[in-house]
């Protein structure tokens, strides 16, 4: 586990993907927990569920999302990392492939996507960009 939890969520899914599991697990966080409903809503994963194990930690288990054996997340990188931060006005909010992509923001009001906040116009932390 990396001392950044959404780096850590990051690597989980990226190597859940390349190792074609139908699920993976994590420890449970807040912000992994926004982000993780976020990635459901907008339909990256089939959904993920709190588990306790034998030794009574807490775990999401993320079930992955396919496509014609195909991994729906293609792309899915960290922007905001803990050595340098990245934030942006709801003006410049980036797009990713053309707004094929999404952003992940967190913002005064919660972690929420791209296209939320510039409805809300919101601005914040760049957390990551998906694709």
């Amino acid at each position: 586990m990396f001392n950044h939890p959404v780096s850590d969520l990051v690597a989980i899914i990226r190597n859940g993907y390349m190792a074609k599991r139908d699920s993976v697990k994590t420890t449970v966080s807040k912000i992994r927990e926004n982000i993780l409903k976020i990635l459901k809503e907008e339909g990256y994963i089939l959904g993920y569920s709190k588990i306790v194990s034998e030794d009574k930690k807490e775990y999401f288990n993320i079930h992955l999302k396919y496509s014609s054996n195909q991994p729906v997340i293609n792309e899915i990188k960290v922007i905001s990392k803990p050595g340098k931060r990245v934030y942006c006005s709801f003006n410049d909010i980036p797009l990713v492939k053309n707004g094929l992509g999404m952003v992940v923001i967190s913002t005064s009001k919660g972690i929420i996507a791209d296209h939320q906040a510039r409805v809300q116009k919101l601005g914040g932390e760049v957390l990551l960009t998906i694709f």
